[in-house]
């Protein structure tokens, strides 16, 4: 359930390429984007005394599909030097009855292990920090590994928040091949590096995430649950900033389909519509996309036949033509900065041909399902 899993929609756009990451990120009603002002500013007060970090107490709450990769998260956590979570939570998302997760201690305490019945990650780190009690809660997807001295960062980020800071994200690093250039899969990973508020590391106060009812449940996949989120703390009047920790991403091996079935949090890109209205891309620092150009490529490959069948030979060719040329773009933007190995380049051409139709497709179903949603009231206790 790693940010990774997240997808590359390419129906939005990406920082480092044309297919997209979740991006996410906050700011009160009205006021805007978030600019360098918040997005890159330092934990408030700078670095705390180590005596003030010590003090600290946070939870870590990891939600988990049962991938190799979570052992290798909760070892460099427990390796990490500086104060340890009081708490280190799992959650199993797998659905039904799946075998039991080999875990190891972390801090020299037993992780609690809990069940979320495959919901999906907003359900997950709900379920995971309902039992946490500590006054902080650092949600960290199962593929990342934190730094060596990111306990005590995260320990001096935690300390040195004001009062009214809600939530303080990490930095994020994701390795790419130094003997290549990066592949689009890769390159949407790494767009992780720029999102803001991206729940593979970041610290929310507890009280903050009760004021809000934690995360929207109604999203089902790791893509926009944590911008959402974002925006309705930064709603509640809280602040949000980044700190100074540490944490790598590495890219997960994924097949060459993976961005056509990522095209389904388009869906989620529909309610995200209709909770926080047409501009909330801008206030959330997210990337905008392509969609605008999928609908018109889109509507150009369902206009040639019913053109040629209507007996209009000429705006048949014309549609044609369109579709074409648009999809041949879509293809070359996403192959122009990578490696142009024969595999890359079968992968791009293929999805390339359907991910404009999915993304729209998704986008519309998406609309008639949350057609009627209102604001998230579920209720959160810890």
């Amino acid at each position: 359930m790693g940010g990774s899993a997240r997808g590359h929609v390419a129906g939005h756009g990406e920082r480092r390429g044309v297919g997209g990451r979740p991006g996410g990120g906050a700011a009160p009603a009205g006021a805007g984007p978030l600019g360098a002002e918040a997005l890159g500013a330092r934990t408030a007060g700078g670095s705390a005394p180590e005596d003030d970090g010590a003090r600290v107490r946070y939870a870590v709450v990891v939600p988990t599909i049962g991938r190799a990769c979570l052992r290798d998260c909760l070892a460099a956590l427990d390796a990490s030097a500086g104060p340890a979570p009081e708490q280190v939570v799992v959650v199993d998302d797998r659905p039904g009855d799946p075998l039991p997760l080999d875990v190891p201690e972390v801090g020299g305490r037993p992780v609690t292990v809990l069940r979320s019945g495959g919901r999906g990650p907003a359900v997950a780190r709900n379920t995971g920090f309902a039992v946490t009690g500590a006054p902080w809660v650092v949600f960290l997807d199962d593929d990342v590994r934190v730094g060596t001295e990111w306990a005590g960062l995260l320990a001096e980020d935690l300390a040195g928040a004001e009062p009214r800071t809600g939530g303080v994200q990490g930095v994020l690093r994701v390795p790419l091949p130094a003997d290549r250039a990066p592949t689009d899969w890769e390159r949407g990973t790494a767009g992780l590096e720029d999102a803001a508020w991206a729940t593979a590391d970041m610290a929310y106060r507890a009280e903050a995430l009760r004021e809000v009812a934690g995360f929207d449940e109604r999203f089902p996949r790791a893509f926009r649950e944590d911008a959402d989120l974002a925006l309705r703390i930064a709603g509640a009047g809280w602040e949000l900033r980044r700190g100074r920790r540490r944490t790598s991403h590495p890219v997960r091996p994924a097949d060459r389909w993976v961005s056509v079935r990522a095209q389904r949090g388009n869906a989620d890109d529909a309610l995200m519509v209709r909770l926080h209205g047409g501009d909330w891309w801008k206030r959330a620092a997210a990337p905008r996309g392509r969609l605008r150009r999928h609908v018109a490529v889109s509507g150009a490959a369902l206009a040639a036949p019913l053109f040629a069948l209507a007996g209009r030979r000429r705006a048949a060719v014309g549609a044609a033509a369109v579709w074409a040329l648009g999809t041949a773009e879509f293809a070359w933007a996403r192959l122009r900065p990578g490696p142009l190995d024969r595999t890359e380049v079968v992968t791009m051409l293929a999805t390339s041909t359907v991910i404009p139709p999915l993304a729209v497709g998704h986008r519309l179903a998406g609309r008639v399902r949350h057609r009627a949603a209102g604001p998230w009231t579920g209720e959160v206790t810890a």
